[in-house]
């Protein structure tokens, strides 16, 4: 178990997006987060109280946590004093990274000699199957994006918070580091082996009660050129009867790629709906999720307005406004249950 509460660490960030690990920590388990730590050069601020190791050791914090989710997942070099230093003041250490903190033998030695525990959430905890496409039962959501980090995650934590306050069955089902850390539990779908993606999402989202929804954070976009591999396992492993698609309109460009625009709503729409359909030919898109937090309330408002109306769907920014719209329009799908998804699709079976 990772023990709470947290120092956040920021590092460096170069900008807010990167240190959307540690803002998720934030936004959805506040009561974790005893303040932030940021070295020079640092461009995110939580709007948490900036604190040395030694003041929020103080201040009763037990894990360092590494908030930073860049482009490789690198631990720097700039890093690895500070979190030897941490480690010697007693903290353990959290992390999300591609780059291991078991890996770095200076931190290994440092929580050798001071009795303290590595955690690296990105490490998959189960050897999963090969997805085999076969139906479950009980409903599922897939959010899906024009981009990386648009709000997939938030959307379907919202959707979970709104459909429990209405007493409905749902669990939010976590697929990367920042949801992990919030939630303790989930499948770190891109260090999964690719053979083994579709399958470990439906190990994460098993057959359950007809009336029960899971609500599976995406990752990436089928338009992303670095990151669309794990989207498409969790369109084909989550077998969606829902998709949600996440947008934020203030982008110049694709993350991490300037020379390549976002796809347009209606392109994620029909391409995601076109795979999903694959393993579930009963699956619709139900609503947009936008991301405003870029916008004044009147743009947004009437943004999402616009959006409403040219996609059919309800539109709304679940973190700002509330997710009530997006589950009204889940509470209306009807659970899939028919012939074999192959055959329902028109697709013909290898031989």
């Amino acid at each position: 178990m990772i023990e709470t509460p947290y120092l956040l660490f920021l590092g460096d960030a170069p900008d807010a997006l990167a240190a959307k690990v540690a803002q998720g920590i934030k936004d959805w388990r506040p009561e974790f987060a005893v303040g932030q730590f940021r070295m020079a050069g640092c461009k995110a601020d939580l709007g948490l109280k900036d604190m040395s190791l030694a003041e929020a050791k103080a201040a009763g914090a037990k894990t360092l946590v590494v908030g930073v989710a860049n482009r490789g997942g690198i631990i720097s070099d700039p890093w690895i004093a500070v979190l030897t230093e941490a480690l010697e003041l007693g903290y353990d250490l959290a992390s999300g990274l591609h780059n291991l903190l078991r890996d770095e033998p200076a931190l290994v030695a440092a929580a050798e000699a001071n009795g303290r525990m590595l955690h690296d959430v990105r490490v998959p905890a189960v050897d999963y199957p090969i997805a085999n496409g076969k139906k479950r039962r009980g409903k599922r959501m897939l959010a899906v994006g024009t981009d990386c980090s648009v709000g997939k995650m938030y959307t379907a934590l919202c959707v979970e918070k709104e459909m429990r306050a209405r007493g409905m069955k749902a669990d939010f089902r976590a697929t990367g580091q920042t949801g992990i850390l919030i939630t303790g539990d989930g499948v770190p779908l891109d260090a999964v082996i690719a053979d083994f993606m579709a399958g470990s999402i439906e190990y994460l989202t098993p057959d359950a009660e007809d009336d029960h929804w899971d609500l599976i954070e995406g990752q990436g976009s089928l338009y992303h050129v670095s990151y669309s591999g794990v989207t498409l396992a969790l369109v084909h492993g989550g077998q969606p009867d829902a998709l949600v698609i996440c947008h934020e309109p203030t982008r110049a460009h694709m993350r991490g790629l300037p020379g390549y625009q976002l796809p347009s709503l209606e392109q994620v729409r029909d391409a995601a709906l076109m795979l999903a359909r694959v393993g579930n030919p009963a699956c619709v898109v139900t609503g947009v999720s936008i991301n405003t937090q870029h916008m004044a309330e009147a743009e947004a408002k009437a943004y999402l307005a616009e959006v409403e109306a040219r996609m059919g769907v309800p539109a709304t920014d679940p973190f700002r406004f509330g997710a009530g719209v997006l589950v009204d329009a889940l509470e209306k799908i009807e659970g899939w249950y028919g012939e074999a998804p192959a055959a329902a699709a028109g697709i013909e079976p290898d031989a």
